[in-house]
């Protein structure tokens, strides 16, 4: 049977359950819908890592924890404690929300700390880190991708989605001209159509973390 749907772009999308609401018989249906489309993750929060685990074993689609969400405020070492938890529980990868307060304090060293602590911790693991865009001037946001270079993180991602705004394709530009080709960008906050993955995508995003994920990818804008 014919596959209706672009399955190379679902390969990289991290599909997040993680509304304040969300109920366990919500991220089942998001596992299966994961493993109907091969989703790349399902990002949940991390009381739900261990039935995203359960749920998702075999199937080839990954776990993603939330570590410090949406506000970043945990102190580093909650954060790292947080994100080992995930890991033993089953995560796969870990998208941390950076110490936004820090950063925009110019607490630099504050903010490196917690992100050697969590890359410690994450050793042989994807580990992303989450900017809030919104809130930084461009002076900021370049610090923090820089921090992550430093200590080895994977991915940069834009946005939480929780924020009052999401991922620009100016943003994209910029953290992929920091970053260089080798870091990953996750563009996330605001995607709920393939043209706008689409064209983050062409902007320098090799990721795509959205709640929208089967909407995107099945055209079914009725969900």
């Amino acid at each position: 049977m014919a596959v209706d749907f672009d399955q190379k772009l679902a390969q990289i999308i991290d599909y997040a359950i993680l509304k304040a609401d969300t109920a366990s018989n919500d991220v089942a249906r998001a596992c299966q819908e994961a493993m109907k489309y091969h989703f790349a993750t399902v990002c949940v929060n991390p009381s739900y890592v261990s039935l995203a685990a359960k749920l998702l074993d075999g199937s080839g689609v990954k776990v993603c924890a939330v570590v410090g969400f949406p506000l970043g405020a945990s102190i580093s070492t909650v954060k790292a404690i947080e994100a080992r938890n995930a890991l033993l529980n089953g995560a796969d990868e870990i998208d941390m929300v950076l110490n936004i307060g820090a950063l925009k304090s110019g607490e630099s060293e504050l903010v490196d700390e917690e992100v050697y602590m969590v890359r410690n911790v994450t050793d042989g693991h994807v580990l992303k880190v989450i900017l809030e865009t919104c809130l930084l001037t461009t002076e900021e946001k370049i610090k923090a991708c820089e921090i992550a270079i430093n200590r080895g993180v994977n991915f940069i991602k834009t946005s939480t989605g929780f924020s009052h705004g999401g991922a620009t394709i100016d943003d994209i530009k910029l953290i992929r001209k920091v970053v260089g080709i080798e870091m990953g960008v996750k563009a996330s906050g605001g995607i709920e159509t393939a043209e706008q993955a689409y064209i983050l995508l062409e902007a320098g995003a090799t990721r795509i973390g959205t709640s929208r994920a089967v909407e995107i990818i099945s055209g079914d804008k009725k969900r």
